[in-house]
Order: C-alpha cells, then structure tokens, then sequence
C-alpha cells in the first residue's frame, strides 16, 4: 500500500537537521512531555480547564464540578501541582487551588480554540 504523506526518496537538510537537533537538545524535552502526559487525562484535562476559568477554587468545587470524590479530585490536583501547573493555598480547613500561572492558563484555552478548529475542518 502506498501512503502520498511519506517522502519516495531520502533527501537530507544537513544544515536544518543540525540547527534543529541543537535546539532540541537544548531544551528539557521530557519535563514538557511529563506536562502533556499529567494533562492527557480527561479528568485532569476537565478540573485544568475549570481553573482556567476561575482564578481559584475549593477542593469541594473542583470535585463536584468534574463529578468526583474530594480524594479523587485531591489526587488529580496534587499532580498537577506536583509538576507546576497548579498551586494552592490553605484557608483554615479549606484548601484553593489555581492555575500556576498565565502559561498554564494559555495553554489550556490554546488547546481547546485548537480542537474546535480542527473539529470544524473534519
């Protein structure tokens, strides 16, 4: 079977191929693919998206927005913190939690605009 998207003959750009092999190797690849790997869940991807739309919100919130327990919920937000996306504050007995950070913020809304373009182009 022959695929119209695989190049027929091997033709090299030595000069790109460096450039951009020295680009990539100057950048922490694996710690951006931890960031897309903790936001490939849907549960995580839902409670990022509810942060993004508010600039902060309960533990309780987040749960009951995505439909989960408080540990469940508990759990998918630590690891969010855990890689930088997410921070939180303690307030008595609660616990808030917002998006780390403007980034964060636009690469979530970044994602979703993209998707509804693609889904339109189907």
């Amino acid at each position: 079977m022959k695929h119209d998207d695989v190049c027929e003959i091997t033709c090299v750009d030595d000069i790109k191929v460096k450039r951009v092999k020295e680009v990539i190797n100057s950048k922490n690849t694996l710690a951006v693919s931890q960031i897309f790997k903790v936001l490939s869940d849907d549960t995580r991807i839902k409670i990022a998206l509810a942060l993004s739309e508010e600039d902060e919100l309960c533990v309780c919130d987040v749960a009951n927005i995505v439909g989960a327990t408080t540990a469940t919920a508990s759990h998918h937000l630590r690891l969010l913190r855990n890689l930088g996306l997410a921070k939180y504050r303690k307030e008595g007995k609660l616990v808030y939690y917002s998006l780390d950070d403007d980034h964060v913020r636009q690469l979530i809304q970044i994602a979703f605009t993209h998707q509804m373009e693609v889904k339109v182009h189907e």
